[in-house]
């Protein structure tokens, strides 16, 4: 087996408590499963940061179909990968480092939900003020946020690239 000499290092309560946190803050948010959540979480904190299912199945004291189960969620939302090294016979799971960057401040997303809201409305056109005012500051958010957006994620790249200057965050690996 190659990388005989990685050291595994057991799951600590604190980990897994983590992990569980997590999970649960995904699953009331998102509307994820828990256990997605709870492999979201763990594999910020697991060392090696690279973990087979089966280590994943053992860590999170889970069932492997769970662990895929959950894998295959959080590489459709872009947060997960696996990949496998040359003459390993297993792949490996971990964070996906392209989901850094901020995919929910996306302004095209609030334009289209604008676009929704005002469809909504449009059914609406004879209705009282009151049955109208749900859409109506639903479709104000939405544009408001699709024009504020584009700026904030600018913002958020400078003070990133900021940070990065002054060493408080990591610089990315080429």
């Amino acid at each position: 087996m190659p990388n005989d000499s990685r050291v595994r290092e057991v799951p600590n309560d604190s980990r897994l408590i983590f992990a569980d946190h997590v999970g649960r803050f995904y699953a009331r948010q998102y509307g994820f499963p828990p256990m997605a959540g709870r492999l979201l979480g763990y594999l910020l904190v697991c060392d090696p940061p690279q973990q087979t299912i089966d280590e994943l199945s053992q860590a999170l004291l889970a069932s492997r179909s769970a662990i895929t189960g959950a894998v295959k969620l959080l590489e459709s939302h872009g947060t997960a990968r696996r990949t496998r090294a040359a003459g390993e016979r297993m792949d490996r799971v971990s964070l996906d480092p392209a989901d850094r960057q901020p995919r929910n401040l996306d302004s095209a997303i609030h334009k289209e939900h604008a676009a929704l809201f005002r469809e909504g409305l449009a059914l609406l056109t004879d209705a009282p003020p009151e049955r109208r005012a749900p859409l109506e500051e639903m479709a104000a958010l939405a544009e408001f946020l699709a024009d504020r957006l584009p700026r904030l994620v600018d913002e958020w790249h400078a003070h990133r690239d900021t940070l990065r200057a002054s060493g408080k965050l990591p610089r990315p690996r080429a």
